[in-house]
């Protein structure tokens, strides 16, 4: 007996198709620093025109009340990236802290071209560290199987130590490294 190939074709399509991982959720986080209800459309401003965004809001979960206990960028990045306490993950500020032979003149330390001292550096590297050792959000979907992307301001080095898969953070503190 003679099947039709077009009944066989049909019929290993339709087990293939049977057989097809369940989809997966995109997901889609923006955090945006130091933004109130006064810079979008969407969170009520009368006069500010987003709408782009405003049509991504209509269409997303919203957090209007996003507050985190740190009131620096650096920790509270590491908390929004881990979703722990700075006294969890150990990122307390924005630097370390200057010992008394690395300050220079007015109290400020010298950028990398100025002859930034190699123990600053040590203790830089020591604060991006404490990052590596703690789970992240794009760590944990990256194990899941998604894909991640950082843009815009990261304090802890490349976009890698913070678990992302792509990124725009190259390093640390050059011209275009820390903010992308």
């Amino acid at each position: 007996m003679k099947i039709p190939l077009t009944l066989v074709v049909s019929s290993l399509a339709a087990a293939l198709v049977g057989e097809a991982a369940p989809t997966r959720p995109n997901i889609v986080f923006i955090i945006s620093d130091d933004h109130a209800w006064t810079d979008y459309g969407f969170m009520g401003h009368p006069q500010i025109e987003t709408p782009r965004i405003d049509r991504l809001a209509a269409n997303s979960a919203v957090f209007t009340r996003g507050y985190v206990p740190t009131a620096l960028c650096r920790p509270a990045l590491a908390t929004f990236a881990s979703g722990l306490y700075a006294h969890q993950h150990k990122i307390s500020g924005n630097d370390p802290a200057l010992l008394p032979e690395m300050e220079t003149k007015g109290g400020k330390k010298g950028g990398k071209q100025a002859g930034e001292p190699a123990e600053y550096r040590r203790l830089r590297e020591s604060l991006i560290a404490h990052l590596d050792r703690v789970p992240t959000l794009p760590r944990i979907l990256g194990q899941l199987g998604y894909w991640s992307h950082q843009s815009g301001k990261w304090w802890e080095g490349s976009y890698q130590r913070g678990g992302f898969t792509h990124g725009m953070t190259r390093g640390f503190p050059q011209p275009g490294g820390r903010h992308g």
